[in-house]
């Protein structure tokens, strides 16, 4: 009998930390569960990858300039002989493997600007190689959404076909695939991967009040506002910016916290309006970096999906900033429905009238969250217990019958 061979695939080392996070949970889980499975990468920052969690990766694209607007003759032929090259590098790395996971992540949705022959193309290139050459692919706590585009949505949807295993992060993602015409009658759905990740120690602040952290995104608007997405954008930054002078009047120190790289102009412009040592803004390389500044804290106003998955897992009350569904169904589970705030039209009278409430009643809402935590934690075992079952338990099978002598 040889290593069960696992691969993991996604958007994984390039800059977004909830990606990251969610892989990190994988890996936890086959670590825990599957020490002997040799596991390696395709994504989108190898270095980084092998570096933060020490396994082989290999780059997702063969074109370097993939997600750079190409204007010149040479970009485009790059980009177009890069799509065709993709498919016989795809599939050469998806037939070295017995089992490939695709960790969570939003893959089958654009809530946020997506091109079709941008990653959906390469989930595809991935769930179609599987099923040709007889490698199980997993969709494991994944988020979607219906998507408008005809070449996206006609891609996303047989990807997910194509898979051997669909799980989902939330109900809306597997009512949104059932609307695009996918059989989910099997698939589960969990808490976000996430949850499975260690939880740091909570920190208090006895006699004086304790910072509130700020988490904020680089937000244009999703995939179907494109002609409006700068006047979005000034919209959130204003507000926020209003909302954030308000807490300093009031002598709240602020934290700023991103969950992507391209965040890091959100937070100097803010910082830059402000001009107030309350605000500083937090370096944070990972999910644990997060939490731990967001178990520090009294309260969590936060934008990105995973920024808000953070402040509730360590039980800090939270309010957030929704960009879409996802947000308001991830508040609702926790138990904080109430406290969502448009993030397309942010009014930071509004805003911070929401907070004030929400610290009101602080201590109620930790005790909620702690319960849902529990919750979580116990669903999500359930979770690896049955990817174990119907998708590590065949393949073994498969896998030593075909090594037999």
């Amino acid at each position: 009998m040889t290593p069960l061979r696992v691969g993991v695939f996604g958007l994984l080392g390039s800059g977004n930390l909830g990606n990251d996070g969610s892989l990190e949970a994988v890996l936890g889980y086959l670590r825990a569960e599957h020490p002997q499975a040799v596991v390696d990468a395709l994504c989108g920052g190898p270095e980084v990858v092998e570096t933060r969690y020490g396994i082989p990766a290999t780059r997702l694209h063969w074109f370097r300039g993939e997600y750079r607007t190409a204007s010149r003759a040479g970009a485009v032929a790059g980009k177009g002989m890069g799509k065709l090259v993709d498919v016989f590098r795809t599939a050469a790395w998806v037939r070295r493997h017995d089992v490939v996971i695709v960790p969570g992540m939003g893959v089958l949705e654009a809530t946020l600007p997506l091109r079709p022959w941008g990653f959906p193309y390469s989930l595809f290139l991935l769930c179609a190689s599987g099923r040709l050459l007889g490698t199980r692919v997993a969709l494991v706590g994944v988020g979607a959404a219906e998507i408008g585009n005809r070449p996206a949505r006609t891609l996303v949807r047989w990807s997910a076909r194509l898979a051997a295993y669909r799980s989902y992060r939330d109900a809306l993602s597997r009512d949104a695939m059932r609307a695009m015409g996918v059989d989910t009658a099997r698939d589960e759905v969990y808490p976000d991967l996430a949850f499975a990740l260690p939880t740091p120690g909570a920190s208090t602040h006895p006699g004086a009040p304790g910072p509130v952290c700020v988490g904020v995104m680089d937000f244009h608007g999703g995939d179907d506002d494109r002609a409006r997405a700068g006047e979005i954008h000034r919209r959130y930054l204003d507000g926020t910016i209003r909302f954030v002078r308000a807490l300093v009047e009031d002598g709240r120190p602020v934290r700023l916290l991103t969950g992507d790289e391209c965040d890091a102009p959100v937070v100097d412009a803010i910082i830059d309006a402000v001009d107030s040592p309350l605000v500083t803004a937090a370096e944070t390389a990972s999910l644990a970096d997060l939490m731990k500044e967001m178990a520090a804290a009294d309260s969590v106003v936060a934008t990105r999906y995973h920024n808000l998955v953070c402040a509730l897992k360590v039980g800090t009350p939270t309010l957030a900033l929704s960009y879409a569904a996802k947000s308001n169904a991830l508040m609702a589970q926790m138990g904080l429905a109430t406290y969502c705030h448009p993030a397309r039209e942010v009014d930071a009278d509004r805003l911070l009238e929401q907070f004030r409430a929400l610290e009101e009643r602080a201590a109620e809402l930790r005790s909620t969250l702690t319960e849902r935590n529990q919750d979580a934690v116990r669903r999500l075992e359930h979770q690896f217990t049955a990817l174990t079952t119907t998708l590590f338990t065949a393949t073994d099978h498969t896998h030593t019958s075909r090594k037999a002598p």
